[in-house]
């Protein structure tokens, strides 16, 4: 039974050792991965081309229309003619042959300044899908940064219940001499054994969920699931200066607020160019043809061909069109009020967004450093405890509460580093700014 149990511990000591020879995965190179490979952020990408094409010249209206037509016609039928001489003429099955081809050109001069308008509006709509892409990133990002510093954290944490472990086993080779020598009872060694068996469990379940957070990792990043790395459980805070520059500035750079902003755009040009449907539309045509034809007898012509340009111009003001003019005028107008209210809506809602992340970021720094100063106090009652105990001052019982209390510290305090570092990141994505700093 116990030689079974050591076996089972070796093994999974080795293989938590092991790790140390995997591929390091940085941050940046994480970053530069999922930017490469996420499927949302792919998608958005997507969007931004397809608005790119839209804000073209070629999807604008200010080129002219070219189109070519050809046509070929056959009439057999029997006619009777009569002439104004009173001669009369009959052909039975008369034919008539007829051909042509021409190019026609068409182009808007001036149409109220509605393609003008509606180039500008496609123009921000661009600008909008690029606001949308990067609230795409930013989104993943986080998504990104929440999965890999929970990787991090289990990390850590394992390396503390491995260490737990050692120190069980040191104490349970301890109990054992002591035991032999007679020293102590039997029931410290029971302990020890109990204690190496809840650690050895506690590492294993451990290390499983790191496997199953690394996997997770793999699905942000869209790559193997099991690929075998190791993660940077560095983590390093920006200054409370820059940062309260950061937030004093997040009205220009907030992602939502920018957006709403394009949108409020978006809607004033969609105005603008409701309101050319009061204004004329002048117009330039132009065609180049050809026409040839055969004619039967009973016809003045027998084969007549032509060809020719033409050109001109045209003017048309639809001067009432039933009012559906003036209700999408109206309909534009509110729609423009509209986002103008959503916009203030949403500057508030920033504010108070930012004043809570900020909050608790400042909330999870002060927490990350009390535990920090935990960690040092729950070392040192360890390291006096075991000391105790090798001296015989102290029960086995009490120095098991005292490495608890140290398994417990750190864990904790590995926990606050990672939420400290998630807020903080949080509210760099509010105030805009995720993606100018160096994570």
């Amino acid at each position: 039974m116990k030689s079974s149990i050591l076996t089972c511990i070796v093994g999974l000591i080795c293989a938590v050792s092991g790790a140390q020879n995997l591929e390091l995965l940085t941050k940046e190179k994480a970053v530069a991965e999922v930017l490469e490979n996420n499927f949302g952020v792919e998608i958005a990408k997507n969007n931004v081309a397809i608005a790119d094409n839209n804000q073209g010249v070629l999807n604008s209206g200010f080129l002219p229309s070219l189109t070519g037509n050809a046509g070929a016609s056959y009439n057999k039928e029997n006619q009777e003619v009569t002439f104004q001489d009173g001669t009369v003429n009959t052909v039975d099955g008369a034919e008539t042959k007829r051909y042509n081809a021409s190019l026609n050109l068409n182009y808007t001069l001036f149409d109220g300044l509605g393609r003008w308008y509606d180039y500008k509006r496609l123009k921000e709509e661009y600008n909008l899908s690029e606001l949308q892409a990067r609230e795409t990133i930013e989104t993943t990002l986080l998504q990104l940064f929440s999965v890999y510093f929970e990787v991090a954290r289990l990390t850590e944490n394992e390396e503390v219940l491995n260490q737990t472990l050692q120190n069980t086993k040191d104490r349970l080779k301890r109990a054992q001499y002591a035991f032999e020598y007679g020293q102590v009872n039997k029931l410290n060694v029971l302990n020890a054994e109990v204690d190496l068996v809840t650690d050895s469990i506690n590492l294993m379940n451990g290390h499983q969920q790191l496997l199953n957070a690394k996997r997770d990792l793999m699905v942000v990043i869209n790559g193997e699931l099991e690929r075998g790395f190791i993660v940077d459980t560095t983590v390093s805070f920006l200054g409370a200066l820059k940062m309260e520059s950061f937030i004093q500035t997040a009205d220009t750079n907030n992602i939502r607020l920018l957006q709403a902003q394009k949108n409020t755009k978006i809607n004033e040009y969609n105005l603008k160019a409701n309101k050319s449907v009061f204004l004329p539309t002048v117009g330039l045509s132009g065609s180049y043809g050809w026409n040839e034809g055969f004619f039967p007898s009973t016809s003045f012509l027998a084969v007549n061909n032509t060809t020719g340009l033409s050109a001109g111009v045209s003017l048309t003001w639809n001067l009432f069109d039933g009012g559906s003019g003036i209700t999408s005028v109206k309909n534009a107008k509110i729609q423009l009020d509209s986002q103008e209210i959503l916009y203030n809506q949403i500057k508030t809602e920033v504010k108070r967004d930012i004043a809570n992340a900020n909050g608790n970021y400042q909330n999870r720094l002060a927490i990350y450093k009390l535990q920090e100063q935990n960690v040092i106090t729950a070392t040192n009652n360890y390291e006096r405890s075991l000391e105790r105990y090798k001296l015989g001052q102290i029960t086995s019982v009490e120095l098991r509460q005292a490495q608890i209390n140290l398994l417990n510290a750190k864990t904790s305090k590995n926990l606050a580093k990672y939420q400290a570092k998630l807020s903080e990141l949080e509210l760099l994505q509010l105030t805009g700014q995720l993606l100018n700093v160096e994570l």
